[in-house]
């Protein structure tokens, strides 16, 4: 389950290319980030890294570009962050359909994420747009929720 590459051997984010570092898993399980590195000259190069955030039941994945667009999400982020959390063009593409049920890493990045800083996701995507279907992972099934949020006079 490799998403868009086939790996014949260990995968490991510093071995990445910085194409595709971001939202990759290693062997080990744990997530790769995008990070930046002053060289000698000054100038500033990209590396990948392996953070010490570990994902259960996925390993050795590379994001897929089809997940990247639906999802609203840029491979070049360095590091990772919860802030786009508040511009609502990119909860509601996190919220859609087209990542929400076809991108589990992703949504698990930003659920898990979202809840090591204190943030509550799904009260997040609700008040992201007025009308708003957004998932709720329950006991590990998924249950769909349409809310129509009105606004007060």
């Amino acid at each position: 389950m490799c998403g868009i590459y086939e790996l014949a051997a260990e995968m490991v984010c510093e071995d990445l290319p910085k194409e595709v570092c971001a939202f990759s898993l290693a062997s080990s399980g744990k997530r790769c980030l995008l990070e930046t590195e002053k060289v000698a000259d000054g100038c500033v190069e990209y590396q990948c890294r392996t953070s010490e955030v570990v994902v259960e039941r996925m390993a050795e994945y590379i994001e897929t570009d089809q997940c990247v667009e639906a999802c609203g999400v840029d491979r070049n982020s360095v590091g990772i962050s919860s802030d786009a959390f508040f511009e609502p063009q990119f909860t509601g593409k996190l919220c859609s359909p087209a990542c929400y049920q076809k991108c589990p890493n992703i949504i698990d990045l930003f659920f898990n994420l979202a809840a090591g800083e204190g943030k509550n996701c799904l009260l997040i995507m609700l008040l992201s747009s007025s009308v708003s279907t957004f998932f709720c992972p329950i006991q590990h099934t998924l249950k769909i929720t349409t809310f129509q949020h009105q606004t007060p006079n």
